[in-house]
């Protein structure tokens, strides 16, 4: 019996994790070859200018359940609130903040976190949650594809982990028939021409397109059960790529992100959309949950950081998106960042610490860093490699990302820029203020020590193999 049909549309999320828009679709390396996300993009919007609130998982992630900026809901740290043995308090969400499965269960539809899927699906999915707050109760209605067959309408989201490091990412090749090779690769200026680097580029492109077949089953998945045209699809990720200077860091390689939307057939799609079009408005991942509700028919609550940019009560465009940086696990930082349609400003408010936060699980699972510390030993860095060594950092930043999109090129310093300088100044001054940023309050020490600790008894044997191993 087919099921009735809803008057709003299913929706489906789909999470990749620390990638950067390096599809076929954006124009990506000529050996990532993705052909299913392509075909979504072909068929729906492509955003060139999305921008994740934060260059790591779990804060990140927090913003997106919420449309909230995770530095007003203290969930601004890499991680915090989600260990046991953390020696901090609760931390509830602010009264009148809810994730976005609650708002869109009140309005009837199932929510579900995909991880169970059909054997003719053949997924292997994580479910990642990662959020830096707690939270009381069953945030989804389910796990599995098969209860959304009487759902009218669902959301449902599923994670993908093809791209994070570990266990998916060293085996990501074996499903491609052509991996890409090192020689393949396309590096950016502030890395340094290495076999490691190269092979380590490769193994992502590789990851990039394990993550395209995964896309390529969900969308196989739901044209099998008629849901492709009753379904808004979108396919966004987490932050950007998991590389040194990448990854952790509040640039666009850390937080411009891919976001696609494809609207279905059986629903007029709102005026703002046009089908194989490229909206090149700046966008927050934050608004994406703003938009999912308006979707919904639900009005996004005023207090919502997000804006919606599809429907009758979409806002105008941004004329500025914000990021931030703090501790990253054992290491403490604070940046913060703005970014209009051509500059990017960072402020560091701890401009005496190491520009790369060389945290021990960075020093123990990757061999970049270890690349870098034995080539600046040896002189043969550039001066734009070897300036992240530094034991310093500016304490300003300021990038022309059209003349300069890898963002090398410090303007701080530029009288050229002065006005331009002063401007991005007060507009992250308001947005620091009106967000009620928590990262001006300072964390217990015993909560770093924490992790500090947590991290040398995990990794401090494994960082000293890798020393002796690169003999530093």
């Amino acid at each position: 019996m087919q099921r009735p049909r809803s008057s709003f549309p299913n929706i489906l999320w789909i999470v990749l994790e620390d990638v950067s828009p390096e599809f076929g679709c954006y124009d990506g390396p000529d050996a990532v070859r993705t052909p299913n996300i392509d075909r979504l993009a072909a068929e729906g919007a492509t955003f060139t200018d999305a921008y994740a609130t934060n260059p790591m998982c779990s804060p990140s992630r927090s913003a997106l359940a919420t449309g909230m900026y995770q530095t007003t809901l203290g969930a601004h740290h890499q991680r915090v609130h989600q260990d046991e043995d953390e020696p901090t308090g609760p931390n509830p969400l602010p009264d009148g903040v809810r994730v976005i499965s609650d708002r869109l269960r009140d309005a009837d539809y199932r929510t579900a976190n995909l991880t169970a899927f059909p054997g003719s699906m053949d997924l292997d999915v994580v479910g990642k949650l990662d959020w830096n707050f707690d939270y009381h109760g069953e945030p989804f209605d389910t796990n599995a594809w098969a209860d959304l067959r009487d759902a009218s309408p669902f959301f449902a989201q599923i994670s993908t982990y093809e791209v994070h490091r570990g266990e998916y990412w060293n085996s990501a090749h074996e499903r491609i028939p052509e991996p890409a090779e090192p020689e393949d690769v396309e590096l950016p200026p502030y890395l340094p021409d290495h076999p490691v680097v190269r092979e380590d580029f490769a193994q992502y492109y590789n990851t990039i397109m394990a993550a395209d077949q995964t896309v390529g089953q969900v969308i196989d998945g739901l044209e099998a059960e008629g849901w492709l045209e009753e379904t808004v699809v979108v396919l966004m990720a987490d932050h950007g790529r998991p590389m040194v200077r990448d990854k952790q860091h509040p640039y666009d390689s850390g937080l411009n992100v891919p976001l696609v939307i494809r609207w279905p057939d059986a629903y007029e799609s709102p005026p703002q959309y046009e089908s194989g079009t490229v909206d090149e408005r700046l966008v927050s991942t934050i608004d994406v949950t703003a938009t999912t509700l308006s979707v919904a028919g639900v009005e996004p609550p005023d207090e919502m950081h997000g804006r919606p940019f599809y429907g009758d009560g979409a806002d105008d465009p941004r004329d500025y998106v914000f990021g931030a940086v703090d501790r990253i696990a054992e290491v403490p930082e604070r940046r913060r960042t703005v970014r209009s349609k051509r500059f990017r400003y960072v402020r560091n408010y701890m401009p005496g610490t190491p520009w790369l936060p060389m945290n021990r699980y960075l020093q123990a699972s990757r061999d970049i860093p270890w690349v870098l510390r034995s080539l600046d030993e040896a002189g043969e860095l550039d001066a734009v490699q070897a300036q992240y060594l530094s034991e310093t950092k500016p304490p300003e930043e300021l990038y022309d990302t059209q003349e300069d999109p890898h963002q090398v090129d410090n303007l701080a310093d530029s009288l050229d820029h002065r006005e331009l300088l002063d401007e991005m100044r007060r507009v992250l001054d308001d947005w620091e203020r009106r967000t009620d940023d928590q990262g001006r309050f300072p964390e217990y020490p015993e909560v770093v020590e924490f992790y500090r600790d947590r991290k040398a008894a995990t990794f401090d044997e494994l960082i000293a193999e890798r020393r002796e191993e690169w003999g530093l």
